[in-house]
């Protein structure tokens, strides 16, 4: 396998899981602070999960978004 196309490949997947993500993201930290349950500079803790049986991939990433 050519690393790379492994790269772009990859690249190219994260690229698109970014974009989605990121429309579900913002709804919900909008719906959250109209509804009072976040308030602005509380940091939410986030966790994103890559997974795939094919590959024995299953990887959690953790972080905070601060507002």
């Amino acid at each position: 396998m050519n690393e790379a196309a492994v790269k772009a490949a990859v690249d190219q997947f994260l690229r698109s899981v970014t974009h989605s993500a990121r429309g579900e993201v913002e709804k919900a930290v909008r719906a959250a602070a109209a509804s009072g349950k976040l308030m602005a500079h509380e940091p939410i803790t986030t966790g994103v999960t890559f997974s795939s049986e094919k590959i024995g991939l299953n990887v959690t990433i953790y972080g905070k978004i601060v507002i």
